[in-house]
């Protein structure tokens, strides 16, 4: 048998076996046994397509081979509407897209501009500076920002700026309020780099033991979490065995 007639076969099997596991007319089944590769193209784009665009997994995995293949792309199209209408939605769009790909000087920028009116307090606008000035190394000034943003927004809750915020008061060189954020934030980060990171610390600091019993529940946590878990955080589920590996005995 041919490698097309192989490849023919299997794909409408695939097919049929995703008609009836989604519950799929029958009559697909029919198609895709008589029509070959003709009926495995329509029944994709027919029924297989649309869910792909519903589903967020999927559209995840799409853009980051998108970003993967031409990674200015979502950055030239946000400028050129900012280009077109400067209006403070299109202005944090550039500047996201510019903090995405690393150019933290336009970001901290666009967000600057943006950070006026009605919107000098913007939670996340005032997040986003501070992760550009973070990224341009000035961990004071990203401080700084963070706690404007507390005391302009009381209410507003973001784990990832909780991060950033101990990752600053550690690189400002206060040890002890970063240890103390870093323990905050890893008791409830979606995520295991909080908690490696809490370690780090803890290891720099000289408290070996309770290093050693963060990344052991790093990794105990890692070992009971789904597969897919540990793909997301397997940087640093490496980084916690391997920190784990040569932490001193006491």
């Amino acid at each position: 048998m041919s490698p097309l007639l192989l490849l023919s076969f299997a794909l409408q099997i695939a097919c049929c076996v995703h008609v009836v596991r989604t519950g799929r007319p029958l009559y697909w089944v029919f198609i895709l046994l008589v029509f070959s590769f003709l009926a495995v193209i329509i029944y994709f784009i027919a029924e297989i397509l649309p869910d792909l665009r519903h589903n967020p997994s999927a559209r995840r995995t799409v853009r980051n081979l998108r970003n993967r293949i031409d990674p200015e792309r979502d950055r030239r199209d946000a400028a050129k509407l900012l280009k077109a209408s400067d209006t403070p939605e299109n202005r944090r769009r550039l500047a996201e897209e510019s903090l995405r790909s690393g150019d933290y000087a336009q970001a901290a920028e666009l967000y600057e501009h943006a950070l006026k009116g009605l919107y000098a307090t913007d939670p996340d606008l005032m997040l986003g500076l501070a992760k550009a000035q973070f990224g341009l190394g000035d961990a004071q000034k990203a401080r700084t920002t963070l706690d404007a943003l507390i005391a302009a927004n009381p209410g507003f809750r973001s784990a990832d700026g909780h991060l950033l915020y101990a990752r600053a008061v550690e690189d400002s060189g206060d040890l002890a309020s970063a240890l103390h954020e870093y323990e905050t934030v890893a008791q409830g980060y979606p995520g295991e780099e909080a908690r490696v990171r809490y370690a780090l610390l803890l290891r720099r600091d000289g408290q070996f033991a309770r290093a050693r019993d963060v990344l052991q529940d790093v990794l105990d946590r890692s070992d009971a979490a789904p597969k897919y878990y540990q793909r997301e955080q397997r940087d640093w589920i490496e980084a916690a065995r391997r920190e784990l590996a040569v932490l001193p005995q006491a």
